[in-house]
């Protein structure tokens, strides 16, 4: 790991990572996506074999219930009963979230609100890759659900022998996911934006991804809503001297678990960046020296990453200068890793410093309001003077029009 220090020009290019965009990717994308609007299941086939080796009929595009009940076969013993726990905690934190409907009245007899309206279907995108992604499953469905969401579709990739992780399907089951399909990739995306004989078209599409996934969310939005464009994950570190060294050090070891992140430490002790420098050695990653913890705020606001643990004695304090950051893990004992897999909230997060406008996956992101609006005859006679100044200004006299009716 390499030190820099507060002001490095190398910063400026932590600070602008962005997401990159490649055009060989984006025209291989939307190639894809023009298939599968054309073809339908027979591209997804098509790219079921090219991708992932595996040629499937179109009536095994949708995974069996026979299927998801083998698949109890084929889990560790006590798989079941840890979920129990883990999504109780979901439940509880977006239980707490839940908005409601409102309604304010005034003498005049108008009435404006808010009605909360949950999205009719939405499709979950889960990775396969080098390991299941159990943790997505729960960490994408349980806020769908919580916030009403009448259908649910998952979409992963399946494996050589045509198969989905036995423990993805049984937590897609678990939590009543109404549908499960075997296809993944960009393939997959577009099947869930625009629907296929066997895929019904969603209203948005959550879940990670790689460049292709993320690629292929980010053309369709706009026919579907889709949570972020997710990046590689991030951690970054706010120490002092009197925080553990090797608490830091196996934080950002985990880190680097991941093929492509971001793992920074940013600590005002010149003596513990030494000591995590020493330690990590060749590891991926990043150490900044600043003057003091106000600084250290700083740049960490600046970066606005996916998770921020403050290891300091006093968390609070230094909390309230935080401004960017996907999820906040508040001193020595809440590793990035309790995020990841326990506490409830979502680790479907902000990446590429997108934390600076992007929240977290919340009960928020399925839902929708409309506007309630009710005037009274007084109430839109004393509307009418404004009105009709600011219509006479835009020239729409025909605005003007519809509210004198009213009162010929």
């Amino acid at each position: 790991m390499k030190i820099m220090r507060f002001g490095s020009k190398k910063l400026e290019k932590i600070y602008n990572r962005g997401a990159c965009r490649s055009k060989r990717v984006e025209v291989r994308v939307g190639k894809i996506i023009d298939d599968v609007r054309n073809l339908g299941d027979d591209a997804l086939i098509k790219y079921t074999k090219k991708f992932d080796g595996v040629k499937l009929a179109p009536r095994q595009l949708k995974v069996s219930q026979g299927e998801i009940s083998g698949a109890y076969q084929n889990i560790s013993p006590n798989f079941v009963s840890t979920l129990k726990v883990i999504i109780e905690n979901v439940n509880r934190f977006y239980r707490k979230a839940l908005k409601k409907s409102w309604r304010m009245k005034d003498a005049d007899g108008v009435v404006l609100g808010e009605n909360y309206i949950p999205l009719d279907r939405v499709g979950v995108y889960i990775p396969a890759g080098t390991a299941p992604l159990v943790s997505t499953v729960y960490m994408t469905v349980l806020p769908a659900k919580i916030a009403g969401v009448r259908k649910i579709a998952l979409i992963s990739p399946p494996d050589k022998s045509g198969n989905i992780n036995p423990h993805i399907l049984v937590m897609a089951d678990l939590l009543k996911v109404d549908e499960i399909y075997r296809v993944g990739g960009a393939q997959g995306i577009a099947g869930l934006a625009y629907g296929t004989k066997t895929i019904p078209r969603v209203d948005k599409i959550v879940g990670p991804g790689n460049i292709y996934v993320s690629e292929a969310k980010r053309q369709v939005f706009g026919q579907v809503d889709i949570d972020m464009i997710a990046g590689p994950t991030e951690l970054v570190v706010i120490a002092n001297r009197a925080s553990e060294p090797k608490f830091i050090i196996a934080d950002l070891k985990a880190q680097a678990e991941h093929a492509k992140g971001l793992a920074i430490l940013i600590t005002n002790s010149k003596s513990l960046a030494n000591t995590v420098k020493n330690a990590l050695g060749d590891y991926p990653g990043s150490i900044v020296l600043t003057k003091n913890l106000e600084q250290a705020a700083e740049v960490a606001n600046k970066i606005a990453p996916e998770h921020l643990e403050i290891l300091v004695n006093n968390p609070q304090r230094l909390v309230k200068l935080i401004r960017n950051a996907g999820a906040i893990f508040l001193g020595p004992y809440s590793p990035a890793a309790v995020g990841d897999y326990i506490a409830g909230p979502s680790h479907v997060l902000p990446t590429n410093g997108t934390a600076r406008f992007f929240s977290g996956l919340s009960v928020f992101d399925f839902v929708k309001s409309s506007h309630i609006i009710s005037y009274s005859k007084k109430a839109l006679e004393k509307a009418r003077e404004p009105l009709e100044k600011v219509a006479g200004i835009e020239g729409l006299s025909k605005h003007i029009d519809s509210v004198k009716a009213r009162f010929a």
